[in-house]
């Protein structure tokens, strides 16, 4: 597959025992179904509705109103069975996917994924299996196998989402399959780019395929090519994100195999990940500055050079892919460098760009960096960062009613940025900068924690927010009304149709009241 930057044009424009809470809930008229194991997910008849207390509800509520309609009307559409449906699995009904955006019809591996990670599996479960299917194919030993294009270094982003969809379906025939697909992914790549000398997979860094994500070198201001390996040593560099996203792997594949009943496969796989994590930790943690750097080149004069440039997405993934200790999460979520309109992809400019010319994929506002950004930061405890981060997404939206692929950071303005002296598209109601905003309420603010046997939360709410009521949210069989209030991020209480428990269990049936309290 040809690189995503060359879809783009350039363009000059602008706490009870858990048995005990169990049983009350089955006294209480609770239906219990079958086993969470044995769950069939389901796309449910309605869609989520969230009310904000006071004014904020205008632009926050509003925000997620227009996300979930970007998910679920705009951009899950009919796809062409014959072109995607390689692996035999994708299914009609309901006979659609989730594609990338507004400018694209089809998901890529790395969008396919984190839309299903950040919301769709959770809201559009058959639609997000279909997706995840749509991007993978059998090899001639009729094996799965994630789609083998030229962007192979974050393929394993593939493995998380499709273990988190399986944790929110309980689907165990899909976990299966995609425990084959996953393991076969990660031993390719394993093969061919990891460099046994540093514990480190080598490849560019997650979702920066153009070239303006990088200084030089490693890239060449004398090639005019915008995709990032037509750049020599692109292919070597070990950067802090795609790092991350294989220990996510790794640990995802030691979760399916253990689910599978393969538990010395699940102890090898989480070996690799804790021998991969000490290497991230090692060699890309800059003591003095409290913060990961962004990749270490693997060829060339500067190989073993690490570049201290601050990577969005690879500080997110290093705390919500359990890479970071508390104590650098602590530190890496106060180094963190805000503009005025959110954390940027990469800080600060490279040498070429600047304020008035920034780069694509360098000082500018991606929401869906946004999205795993503010998750990391409620993950890490800073509910204060969570919300000013919903804020600045929504702010964004709200400028012109559609999320964007990417911002100008000074700004707020759709902008693609600049690469290869031209400025760029930015792609209208981009899919991923949508769930991107979903992932901040769900998993941020509410705290939503899927487990095999339901629904765990920590939730983060920040100060005078509360209040913040979600309801009609699907989830396998039931139906949840939650109500969000207090403040701050330690769980006081947790009662479902006032009864207390120490999760949501995955067998409910029927419509229910979750009331959460924080403080």
């Amino acid at each position: 597959m040809s690189s995503a930057e060359q879809r783009h044009a350039p363009m000059s424009r602008r706490g009870v025992l858990r048995a005990g809470a169990i049983a009350g809930l089955a006294a209480s008229g609770a239906a219990l179904g079958a086993s969470a194991y044995g769950a069939t997910p389901h796309d449910g008849g309605g869609r989520p509705e969230i009310r904000f207390d006071g004014a904020r509800d205008a632009l926050l509520g509003s925000a997620y109103a227009a996300a979930v309609q970007n998910l679920l009307d705009v951009n899950t559409v009919p796809y062409d069975p014959d072109t995607y449906n390689q692996t035999g699995l994708m299914t009609d009904p309901p006979g659609v996917f989730v594609r990338a955006g507004g400018g694209y019809e089809q998901p890529w591996t790395r969008d396919a994924s984190v839309n299903a990670w950040n919301a769709a599996s959770l809201l559009a479960p058959d639609a997000a299996r279909n997706t995840l299917w749509a991007v993978c194919r059998r090899q001639d030993d009729g094996t799965l196998i994630v789609q083998q294009d030229n962007q192979w270094w974050d393929q394993i982003i593939w493995a998380v989402a499709a273990h988190h969809h399986y944790l929110v379906t309980g689907d165990r025939a899909f976990l299966r399959d995609a425990h084959e697909a996953a393991a076969n992914t990660l031993r390719v790549n394993r093969d061919h780019h990891f460099n046994s000398q540093y514990g480190l997979f080598e490849g560019p860094a997650f979702m920066q395929d153009g070239i303006a994500g990088y200084p030089s070198p490693p890239a060449d201001p004398q090639n005019s090519s915008s995709f990032v390996l037509d750049h020599p040593g692109t292919d070597k560099i070990m950067s802090l994100s795609t790092n991350c996203l294989y220990h996510a792997g790794y640990l995802a594949l030691g979760a399916m195999a253990d689910t599978l009943g393969d538990r010395a496969a699940a102890g090898r796989w989480r070996a690799a990940a804790a021998g991969l994590r000490t290497a991230i930790n090692t060699r890309l943690w800059i003591e003095k500055e409290g913060i990961y750097g962004y990749f270490i080149h693997g060829s060339g004069q500067r190989a073993g050079r690490l570049e201290p440039y601050q990577e969005g997405n690879g500080l997110a993934f290093a705390v919500l892919c359990g890479v970071a200790s508390a104590g650098r999460t602590r530190a890496l979520l106060a180094a963190t460098h805000h503009e005025p309109h959110g954390v940027v992809n990469v800080w600060p400019h490279f040498p070429e760009f600047d304020d008035a010319h920034p780069g694509r994929h360098n000082v500018t506002v991606w929401p869906m960096t946004l999205g795993m950004w503010g998750h990391a930061a409620a993950r890490g405890g800073r509910p204060d960062l969570l919300g000013r981060t919903l804020t600045d997404l929504a702010g964004l939206y709200r400028q012109d009613g559609h999320f964007w692929e990417l911002y100008n950071a000074r700004t707020g303005v759709e902008d693609g940025g600049w690469q290869n002296g031209s400025q760029w598209s930015s792609e209208e109601d981009q899919t991923w900068s949508a769930t991107g905003y979903l992932r901040l309420v769900h998993h941020g603010l509410f705290g939503i924690v899927h487990e095999p046997g339901g629904l765990r939360f920590t939730p983060g709410l920040p100060a005078g927010w509360g209040p913040v009521t979600l309801s009609g949210l699907s989830y396998r069989r039931a139906t949840l009304d939650l109500r969000l209030s207090g403040s701050g991020r330690r769980l006081v209480s947790l009662t479902v149709d006032g009864r207390r428990t120490p999760f949501v269990p995955a067998t409910l049936r029927g419509r229910h009241e979750v009331d959460i309290r924080v403080a």
